[in-house]
């Protein structure tokens, strides 16, 4: 579509800002793109009205888009770019301007919509949940190319490098020690006295490691738990609790790792689980999913 006219793309197109025009009611801006088309008045009224009904705003076509709120004023939008039914529909950060409990309602109605009337969507956005809760697919982009592409579960469980890894989602990072392979895995060492038990490839992939290696190990927040010293498992370090941070559905604990410094990990728990008994300055044993833990050489994130 490069060489090709933008009057000729046949393409939708829902922008960051809304961009309606002021100067229209409701009613005329959806139904622009059917003049520029000269589609028929009569079609045009039909399919303006399907199209707000669409979006669930049919009683607001007289409405002028000062008159609308900012979710409204992005339903009209989105109207706008649909009702000529496009085969490809833009979507540049189209929600980043609302509030988060209007944008998580509208992710919810575009991703219906979307099923309902199956069209391609190309959906830009820097939020990485908005991105896991709404796509079928997923590129990440670095540095404008892309880094990873696939489905939201496959980005999210096996993440090709520590900029992807630390991208999607939350990611503790480690420089480890590679100690050696073993049946059912790899060692890593976290400390002069702590080794840990890995069972995943590195890096998702086989690689040429040897022990003294220096990697970057990964560990998703939600696949650490807590014990307290002295009642851990195998895969365990010691450590001690810094930060207790209640966010209703879940709580944060930040801990540290005894003998070691740089930043504490981060550990994520359901307020079910009981982690209360945690506080600040409490010895703990820091327990690991050996099945979480990526490994990857050189260094993590994109710190």
């Amino acid at each position: 579509m490069t060489y090709v006219a933008p009057n000729r793309r046949n393409v939708g197109m829902v922008f960051q800002k809304y961009a309606l025009f002021p100067h229209m009611s409701v009613k005329d801006n959806v139904a622009f793109p059917l003049r520029m088309r000269k589609i028929d008045r009569a079609q045009i009224t039909r399919r303006v009205g399907e199209a707000l009904a669409m979006v669930q705003l049919d009683a607001y076509g007289s409405r002028m888009p000062t008159q609308l709120s900012g979710g409204q004023q992005q339903r009209v939008a989105l109207a706008r770019a649909l009702v000529f039914e496009p085969p490809v529909l833009l979507m540049d950060e189209p929600l980043s301007a609302l509030d988060k409990k209007l944008r998580e309602q509208l992710q919810i109605e575009i991703k219906t919509l979307q099923q309902r009337l199956g069209v391609t969507v190309i959906y830009v956005t820097h939020d990485q949940e908005e991105a896991l809760s709404m796509s079928d697919r997923i590129a990440v982009m670095s540095e404008g190319q892309i880094a990873q592409i696939g489905s939201p579960a496959s980005l999210y469980s096996q993440p090709a490098s520590p900029f992807v890894a630390d991208f999607i989602g939350k990611m503790n990072f480690l420089p480890v020690e590679y100690v050696g392979s073993e049946k059912v895995g790899h060692q890593i060492r976290v400390t002069e006295a702590s080794v840990l038990n890995v069972t995943r490839s590195v890096n998702g992939h086989p690689l040429e490691v040897c022990p003294g290696l220096s990697l970057q190990a990964a560990i998703r927040p939600e696949n650490i738990s807590l014990a307290a010293r002295g009642l851990g498992g195998p895969n365990a370090l010691a450590g001690t609790v810094n930060t207790s941070i209640y966010l209703g559905t879940h709580q944060i604990l930040l801990v540290d790792i005894e003998g070691r410094t740089g930043p504490p990990l981060r550990i994520q728990a359901p307020t079910s689980r009981d982690l209360s008994t945690f506080s600040r300055g409490d010895a703990v044993d820091i327990q690991f999913d050996a099945d979480a833990i990526h490994l990857f050489s050189g260094k993590g994130g994109r710190r």
